[in-house]
């Protein structure tokens, strides 16, 4: 096995400040100790031994940010942990291209046509119905299949910590990370910064060997104002603002280097213009479905005998929207086999939402707004990957991934077997530094 030596000052000096604002990363004296040691553990091509403790991985996420929104002037902190680590082109959601679907397929491998989160909304005919705003509903297990990584941690012996992720506050395959929250959004950024900053200065018997951070500044100003409005910019500003917040902790502590980085987002965004909505009574007659999803990926199951004049009526192109059977949709989205599928999805064309009339009716009329979950292979839905530590080469760019790629790499760089998943492995295989 060849073994590239992972000395930081050849990782520092790589790098290119281009703004005297961006916070100077200072080598600290216990960090070449620790990564002589990583690396010949890895030359020695056997597993790491449990006595040498791999650096401990935090997998951030900022919600609504686009693969293309990595602006050195908007988010200095974020693109230079890209210059000097790894920067994908993007990263390709899952079908649907939505919150709480995609951030559990990063953390899990699995589409969720696989792990069973089919959409923010979802109908189980034994459990009832799902929605992301129903705290009690989040945290049933039942609800989430497949093995988060922090699941194989724990049952590894690994502690972890959530700052918020989906599914991090449900017991699944009776599980729960060591430290979790419910999801409260009045906890300031700064708050969460500083608590994950905290789990990361314990010792190391205590310390997660996993930490998932989440932000959702983006996507609140991206959906409200439109992904190229000011007030969108200004919330890429304030996320890089966190960012940097972590990177001073972390180099106050052991140094950046110390720690593996990974900051995705779930998907992209794309702007909306005030006419272009369609009303869900338009689309379909009450009377002949039950409308469970609605937005951009729009479900409907037919009502007792009104199957044929469901499908009449929605199957087939339209303008502004696609319908099809569950078992005839797209192969590209790896979507319609689970049971919490309706019968008959719709998708609605890019730049277009569908909404109950009442609640089109209540958009300002005055400005563009932003939404996703259309085609996650169109460029606006691409997502970000940008990674930095001691488990990533420097200065690495690799083309457009899956999000189901990162997680045999992020188990891997947590040190534990991955789970059943539909990621490639050697999508990332070239950004990692070999063990």
């Amino acid at each position: 096995m060849h073994c590239k030596p992972a000395v930081i000052g050849q990782r520092l000096k790589s790098w290119t400040v281009p703004s005297p604002t961006r916070h100077m990363l200072k080598p600290h004296p216990l960090l070449a100790a620790l990564l002589a040691t990583t690396v010949l553990a890895g030359c020695a091509g056997g597993p790491i031994k449990q006595s040498v403790p791999l650096a401990p991985l935090v997998l951030i996420s900022l919600d609504g940010v686009r693969a293309g929104d990595l602006d050195p002037s908007l988010m200095p902190n974020l693109a230079r942990l890209a210059q000097g680590g790894v920067r994908a082109d993007g990263m390709t959601p899952s079908y649907p291209s939505l919150t709480f679907p995609n951030h559990y397929t990063i953390v899990t491998g699995l589409r969720p046509d696989r792990h069973g989160v089919v959409h923010n909304t979802m109908r189980d005919a034994q459990l009832g119905t799902f929605k992301i705003s129903d705290a009690q509903v989040v945290g049933d297990a039942r609800w989430w299949g497949g093995v988060p990584l922090w699941v194989s941690a724990e049952r590894a012996g690994l502690p972890t910590a959530a700052m918020f992720w989906p599914g991090s506050e449900a017991a699944i395959g009776g599980v729960r990370p060591t430290r979790w929250h419910i999801y409260d959004d009045s906890v300031t950024p700064e708050t969460r910064v500083d608590r994950v900053l905290e789990w990361l200065r314990e010792d190391t018997t205590t310390r997660p060997r996993l930490v998932t951070l989440y932000f959702e500044t983006v996507d609140e100003a991206a959906h409200d104002h439109g992904p190229d409005s000011p007030q969108a910019r200004e919330a890429l500003a304030k996320v890089d603002s966190y960012l940097g917040r972590l990177i001073d902790g972390l180099e106050a502590r052991d140094g950046l280097d110390a720690v593996n980085l990974v900051v995705v987002s779930d998907h992209g965004m794309t702007p909306v213009p005030p006419s272009h909505a369609v009303a869900i009574e338009d689309i379909v007659d009450k009377a002949d479905v039950e409308v469970i999803t609605t937005g951009q990926s729009l479900g409907f199951e037919p009502r007792p005998g009104r199957t044929a004049a469901a499908e009449q009526r929605l199957l087939g192109r339209h303008q502004h929207y696609e319908c099809w059977r569950k078992s005839e949709l797209p192969a590209r989205w790896h979507y319609g086999t689970h049971p919490r599928v309706p019968s008959i999805v719709c998708q609605m064309d890019d730049g277009w939402d569908a909404g109950w009339r009442t609640q089109l009716e209540k958009r300002p009329r005055d400005h563009t707004r932003g939404s996703h979950g259309f085609d996650p292979t169109l460029p606006s839905m691409r997502a970000l990957f940008v990674a930095h530590g001691p488990g990533w080469r420097d200065g690495v760019r690799v083309p457009l991934i899956d999000n189901v790629d990162v997680y045999p790499a992020l188990a891997r760089l947590i040190g534990v077997t991955p789970a059943p998943h539909d990621g490639n492995e050697r999508a990332l295989a070239p950004a990692l530094e070999p063990r």
